[in-house]
């Protein structure tokens, strides 16, 4: 006759389980689950205006990319914008290119920073000097190395850009490529840009990318730009959109035309810099996004371990019954997982499923060992000198 100790520490570990599989849950249905239910609806309360739009872009040595990406940025289906480049005092032929484009578009302007801007971030004042270049009041922030998958990039966003709006997230993530590395930065972007979108549907926008971000020039200069932390490196996007979005202004481009593709990082340094930049920004967040964040990844983290650790008591205590009762748990939420993230991945354009799997265990460890890294790194690497 079988029987259940509910004194054992298998059904101790099987109640703890039973916590974190409720909480993970609850992420899957209520915040992960939102791309694919605002998909299926894209044409819900959008904007049938095509306001202006400027289009700024900040430079350096990014001369090839510039030429191969940018003229998909000049050439959209689109009837009034302006495209601005701000050149960061380039080594390259960064200049040359951008003359040369700028006789066969006539819709495309350049300038450049000072070489003796000190103290202030180059690609904040970059973005700043565009700004006040402009002659829109919608601006759309990329960079050199990005490049819509179609014609239609700029409509996408303006279809959000109703009266009411202020700030336009969208995606963006790399073309894809072999290789482990590229096959794991690419997961590692679409689940964090799966989290932002998916916290700006629900009514909290905490951050948002500057490969694919638009505001108003507005609402710029009513929060005085990038005042609150000229003194990072970055933050010229995450930061600025944490401090102005809210619920009533943000709103969130979705569908294949709305996406923005870039090559892989040549070298894994820069990628790791990237990373690291966003570490640092991220400590300055407001509201509560952060902890929801964390308080996902570590119910992640521990479900895992619980179920090993159950799994393993039950055969100990031989409790089979309460050793099969977490096993299901795990099957039931991993799977759920997959399936929501898949239905995301496939929204979003995005041929990862392969990878997910492995994706989910590790991701608790990533996580760590960038925060161990960036408790180990000297924080004035971040300051503009």
């Amino acid at each position: 006759m079988i029987t259940i100790d509910i004194n054992s520490i298998t059904c101790i570990l099987a109640g703890i389980c039973g916590i974190f599989f409720i909480i993970q849950l609850i992420y899957i249905f209520c915040l992960y689950n939102r791309i694919h239910r605002r998909s299926k609806h894209l044409q819900i309360d959008v904007s049938d205006e095509l306001p202006p739009l400027s289009v700024l872009i900040v430079t350096k040595d990014s001369g090839s990319m510039l030429q191969e990406n940018l003229p998909a940025i000049l050439e959209q289906d689109y009837p009034d914008f302006e495209v601005i480049v701000i050149n960061d005092k380039s080594a390259g032929e960064d200049e040359d290119i951008l003359k040369l484009l700028e006789q066969k578009y006539k819709n495309l302007y350049h300038t450049f920073i000072p070489e003796t801007a000190r103290y202030v971030s180059r690609k904040k004042l970059g973005i700043a000097m565009g700004i006040r270049a402009s002659k829109n009041e919608w601006l759309v922030v990329t960079e050199p190395t990005c490049r819509p998958i179609s014609n239609q990039w700029l409509r996408s966003l303006a279809k959000q850009m109703t009266p009411s709006t202020d700030v336009v997230l969208g995606y963006s993530n790399y073309f894809p490529q072999k290789g482990w590395f590229a096959k794991r930065i690419t997961t590692g972007l679409f689940f964090e840009s799966l989290r932002f979108l998916c916290m700006a549907l629900a009514g909290n926008p905490y951050m948002g990318i500057g490969r694919n971000l638009a505001y108003r020039k507005s609402v710029y200069l009513k929060h005085k730009g990038f005042s609150d932390h000229l003194q990072l490196q970055r933050g010229e996007d995450d930061l600025f959109v944490n401090a102005v979005a809210n619920k009533s202004n943000t709103r969130v481009a979705l569908g294949a035309d709305s996406i923005i593709r870039m090559s892989i990082p040549p070298f894994r340094r820069i990628w790791h810099e990237d990373m690291m930049n966003y570490m640092v920004t991220s400590h300055y967040y407001k509201g509560s996004a952060k902890f929801w964040n964390g308080l996902e990844t570590w119910t992640c983290a521990l479900f895992h371990l619980i179920v090993i650790g159950g799994l393993t008591m039950s055969i100990i205590e031989q409790q089979w019954i309460v050793g099969g009762i977490i096993l299901l748990c795990w099957i039931i939420r991993f799977t759920l997982f997959l399936l929501v993230l898949n239905k995301a991945a496939h929204d979003l354009q995005e041929k990862i499923g392969c990878i997910l799997p492995l994706f989910d265990i590790l991701r608790p460890i990533w996580s760590l060992q960038k925060q161990l890294q960036y408790r180990f790194r000297d924080k004035r690497d971040f300051i503009r000198k």
